[in-house]
């Protein structure tokens, strides 16, 4: 097997888990702003905290699509087409949500705010959860012929896989999140995260653990897969034992620990297939089978190492410069544009 075409699946496999991990938080923390408060400055408490950072976090996600295609497009092509609804409703929930974020403190009236709140939080909701059935259909399969194309209707995608893996996402975006908002906010939304991340964040990640046993025992894994699956469920173990002892630091890496080795378990399990066909394993899209040329991975290597450094740095560097906890004495009052606007309009045509 050509060694770059194996490089190139790590890479990949690194770029989605690289998503999970950093667009897992903010669209846990969307998510949290529908029902952990009805406090008006408490949602903008948890906006701010995400607010330097999440659209940063979706490059990862526009990146690993990209790599799909330049790498393997059989990979892509198959992937994509067979599952363009949940793409769509993903991509909805994406422009909802970035529209709920921009939009949310423009006008300063209840209705307005509580309106883009449930945008951001819902938004969150479809992304995670059809993201989280794409990737556990692409680690289960699909049901894809010799060409890869589907067969079946444009809902031949929905099963009990796809519900678990978007139950997963979006589980583990609650837990992580809570852990996140309990680091980097202050006051209520700090006490209130870390009591979620104590009470609930556990039977947030059990869909996540089921995911990860349905792709070992799916693809047969040996024992290092089964050994990383283990690793996911003691990282989540320590995650909630420092969320207990108030250690927010230690509690946000171990629930982080649990997404990085739950999905290097389900990508370790699936290798060397890269999706699956439940109609014939002759039809498995393999590394092997649906990698580009040596030459087209080797001049996509060489972009990538001079680009990623770069990449990596900027947002370490955002990261750093926003570090401060947010708190409730940050908040200023907000800005009522367009009523002054408006009044400023009706000045001009009384004049």
């Amino acid at each position: 097997m050509e060694p770059l075409a194996i490089i190139w699946f790590v890479a990949i496999a690194l770029l989605w888990t690289g998503y999970l991990l950093l667009e897992g938080f903010d669209l846990g923390v969307g998510m949290h702003m529908i029902f952990s408060t009805r406090s008006e400055r408490d949602r903008r408490v948890m906006l701010n905290t995400i607010g330097p950072v999440w659209d940063g976090n979706e490059v990862w996600l526009i990146t690993a699509v990209a790599a799909l295609f330049a790498a393997f497009s059989p990979w892509y092509a198959a992937l994509l087409s067979a599952l363009y609804v949940p793409l769509t409703l993903a991509l909805l929930g994406l422009i909802l949500r970035a529209v709920g974020i921009e939009y949310r403190g423009k006008v300063g009236t209840r209705v307005w705010a509580t309106f883009w709140t449930y945008m951001i939080g819902l938004g969150s909701a479809a992304v995670a959860f059809f993201i989280g059935a794409l990737l556990a259909l692409t680690s289960i399969g699909l049901p894809i012929d010799g060409n890869g194309d589907r067969v079946g209707g444009p809902f031949a995608w929905l099963s009990w896989p796809a519900l678990v893996g978007g139950l997963a996402v979006v589980g583990f975006a609650l837990a992580h999140s809570a852990t996140f908002l309990a680091l980097k906010a202050d006051g209520p939304v700090r006490r209130r995260a870390s009591g979620f991340a104590v009470r609930w964040a556990p039977l947030c990640l059990l869909p996540l653990l089921v995911w990860i046993a349905m792709v070992q025992f799916e693809h047969g894994a040996g024992p290092a897969g089964w050994t990383v699956a283990l690793l996911a469920v003691v990282s989540g173990g320590v995650g909630w034992a420092q969320a207990r002892a108030g250690r927010e630091g230690l509690a946000f890496t171990g629930y982080a620990g649990t997404g990085l080795f739950g999905l290097a378990a389900i990508f370790l399990a699936m290798f060397p297939v890269l999706l699956p066909s439940t109609i014939d394993s002759a039809f498995d899209i393999t590394v092997q089978s649906a990698a580009h040329s040596t030459y087209t991975l080797g001049v996509l290597t060489v972009i990538t190492v001079v680009a990623l450094p770069v990449i990596l740095c900027y947002q370490a560097w955002s990261y750093w410069v926003f570090r401060h906890r947010v708190t409730p004495g940050m908040i200023p009052e907000p800005h009522v544009i367009l009523p002054a606007i408006l009044r400023a309009e009706d000045a001009g045509r009384q004049v």
